[in-house]
């Protein structure tokens, strides 16, 4: 029985990270991302939907604004014990954002605008007889924000907005079972679900000067149900296959609150330097559920701790106007991990990222702008466990993340 116990536990538990630190995405405006990925304080461009919604109404014009970027993940294992490597295999992640916003001529006080951006996805795949796969094989996430926004400037000095948010997403899942079939077969499992919430986004631009400028936002913590995702079972042996039927999954995974204070500064006419702090709220994942149409292997719902920890991340970067057709950016940020020892799971290995980017704006036209901007992710070596699976092992996540885009002013 403890066995079966075992084969519910390696399927079950891991999908507790699906949505976990190493997913957050911070690529929600590529002139913001090539600045380390801040952007509360200065309304760059339509992005601000996202960083600071009050700083819509700063806009002089109505922008459409579209990107993508181009997640190339790496993570690398180490079972220091016995000198066992692995790496997961080469994949693309392709997040993107789109963006429309602004004002209008006659009534520039007033901004509205609506963003599409995703601000959780990556993924993992591990080879199939790597020795961590009755822990996770593979996983995949994304997710899609949809947030219209209205935003008004009180004075010269301040800006206020708020956004609905309505997300939607979906996750798929496997790994190894640690049991064989009659031709030898590890069992397999499969754990797909589409989930959806709701949230808001709201924010306050405030204009000290020409030369001062901050920005407060908090975006709150959304709350992705899932239901009616389906669990699959395949190469099950036949002794226990009935213990382990397909069937589908109610559960409830938090998206944690943000919550970031800014400050851009211009000690030149052509150069700005900003700062941000973001707190996140991932003490959110404190615990997680399932609840499951059909008991599997006795039961109907089973619950793990997470007992993650808020976090403050900081980002810093500079923007220079070298032409008036070329900016060129910069920046650097220090992302700390929320997740304690004995609860990192090789889903997405999570430890202290360190995170350098760089990016240029071009003028093609009178009102149209090429973006691009690359951003480079080391997370520190972490020796750590996964006491519920009983794993462990030395983990590092390497990542680069180009991406290009277009604005174009109305």
């Amino acid at each position: 029985m403890r066995k079966h116990a075992l084969i519910t536990a390696a399927l079950l538990l891991p999908t507790a990270a699906a949505f976990s630190a190493g997913y957050q995405l911070n690529l929600q405006g590529l002139r913001q991302l090539a600045m380390g990925g801040g952007g509360t304080a200065m309304p760059w461009d339509a992005s601000t939907i996202f960083y600071n919604p009050g700083g819509l109404a700063r806009l002089t014009s109505l922008q459409a604004y579209a990107s993508v970027q181009f997640i190339m993940p790496r993570v690398e294992y180490l079972n220091q014990t016995t000198g066992q490597t692995a790496r997961t295999t080469n994949a693309t992640f392709t997040p993107f954002n789109i963006y429309v916003g602004g004002t209008l001529k006659g009534a520039d006080r007033l901004g509205f605008g609506v963003g599409v951006y995703t601000p959780f996805g990556s993924g993992t795949t591990w080879d199939d007889n790597w020795t961590g796969r009755y822990v996770t094989q593979s996983i995949y996430l994304q997710s899609i924000f949809i947030q219209p926004t209205l935003s008004y400037r009180i004075s010269d000095g301040v800006s206020i907005g708020a956004g609905i948010i309505f997300a939607t997403g979906h996750t798929d899942i496997t790994r190894a079972m640690p049991v064989q079939n009659s031709q030898g077969l590890d069992g397999h499992a499969e754990l797909k679900g589409k989930a959806s919430g709701m949230g808001y986004n709201i924010g306050i631009s405030l204009k000290a000067s020409e030369q001062l400028h901050f920005g407060i936002t908090y975006r709150s913590r959304v709350d992705m149900r899932v239901k009616d995702g389906d669990v699959t079972f395949s190469n099950m042996p036949a002794a226990i296959a009935g213990n382990f039927p397909n069937t589908s999954f109610d559960a409830t995974l938090p998206l944690p609150e943000v919550l970031s204070v800014g400050a851009a500064w211009k000690p030149l006419s052509r150069f700005t330097i900003q700062l941000d702090f973001n707190l996140v709220g991932w003490k959110a994942y404190d615990s997680l559920a399932f609840n499951y149409a059909d008991e599997v292997n006795g039961s109907k719902r089973t619950s793990s701790p997470r007992l993650y920890q808020n976090r403050i991340a900081a980002r810093l970067g500079g923007h220079y106007q070298a032409t008036d057709a070329l900016a060129i950016m910069l920046g650097a940020a220090y992302d700390p991990t929320p997740v304690r020892d004995g609860f990192v799971s090789p889903d997405l290995p999570d430890a202290n990222r360190i995170i350098l980017s760089a990016g240029l704006s071009y003028k093609l036209a009178k009102s149209l702008n090429l973006l691009a901007a690359v951003e480079y992710v080391s997370s520190e070596k972490r020796q750590a466990t996964y006491d519920e699976a009983a794993f462990g092992g030395t983990y590092q996540t390497k990542a680069i993340t180009p991406g290009i885009g277009l604005t174009y002013d109305f």
